[in-house]
């Protein structure tokens, strides 16, 4: 039995990367997974795989979360698979690396309607949707996964960033008003992390193409992975982290 026994959550962007990780994490600490994806349908069932080999129940859903009506809907089939959904962990987003990294202005609006949509919009229809549900759990769990690009602002992360902080406003905001619902709402900031958006990042900055090669210059030597961040999820979400909320980890090792 682990210290999650009997507990639900959904993870957003499930299928890869850093919600994998996560998924996993909580899985082996005996939490029940809604594995959202939104294309990646044969990784999320790899995911739905491992989880269920670790002894608990997991469902794969898709769903684009900068759809409000396929959010609604991933969370009324959530609650009909588990009944009680108390941890939500809102990792579903799109870097600006996935854009090759526009100017502020030189960005199309097509450009901040996708980023502001999966990093901002994906948060607050989760949130909308669930958090009434989630008030009826003894006690109850948002993580929003963030990003040191908040910390930074720097140039060609401005879409990003501008998604990202507002997420982080957002988390901040529910802390206090559902606080006296047992709900903490805490958020996770990432610096460089060796997933596919890092890979895809690193191609766009100064300095090596190659992760391995960046491990000499990263924090401790080597570049964080994404077992990580979903180790700093765990630990706000267990009991350890009972009497945290409103709080903002950054995971990069002490420097960006």
């Amino acid at each position: 039995m682990g210290s999650l026994s009997g507990r639900n959550a959904l993870v957003t962007g499930a299928s890869r990367g850093i919600g994998r990780a996560i998924a996993l994490k909580l899985a082996s600490e005996g939490a029940n997974i809604i594995v959202n994806y939104a294309n990646s349908a044969s990784s999320a069932e790899d995911v739905v795989t491992e989880i269920r080999e670790l002894g608990v129940r997991a469902e794969a859903i898709q769903a684009d979360v900068s759809d409000r009506s396929a959010c609604e809907a991933m969370v009324d089939s959530a609650i009909r698979i588990f009944g009680q959904i108390d941890m939500l962990v809102n990792n579903a987003g799109i870097g600006s690396s996935g854009i090759d990294r526009p100017t502020i202005t030189e960005a199309t609006y097509d450009q901040y309607e996708l980023l502001i949509g999966a990093n901002l919009w994906g948060p607050i229809y989760m949130s909308k949707a669930l958090v009434p549900h989630m008030r009826s759990a003894e006690r109850s769990d948002i993580i929003m996964i963030s990003s040191v690009a908040t910390d930074t602002y720097s140039e060609r992360m401005g879409l990003y960033s501008i998604g990202k902080a507002g997420m982080e406003a957002l988390a901040y905001t529910l802390a206090k008003e559902e606080r006296s619902n047992g709900m903490r709402v805490n958020v996770v900031a990432p610096g460089l992390v060796d997933t596919d958006m890092g890979r895809k990042l690193i191609t766009l900055l100064p300095g090596s193409d190659d992760m391995r090669e960046r491990d000499a210059g990263a924090p401790f030597g080597y570049v964080c992975t994404p077992e990580d961040i979903a180790s700093a999820v765990y630990f706000l979400v267990s009991e350890n982290g009972r009497y945290l909320t409103n709080q903002r980890i950054a995971v990069n090792g002490g420097g960006f």
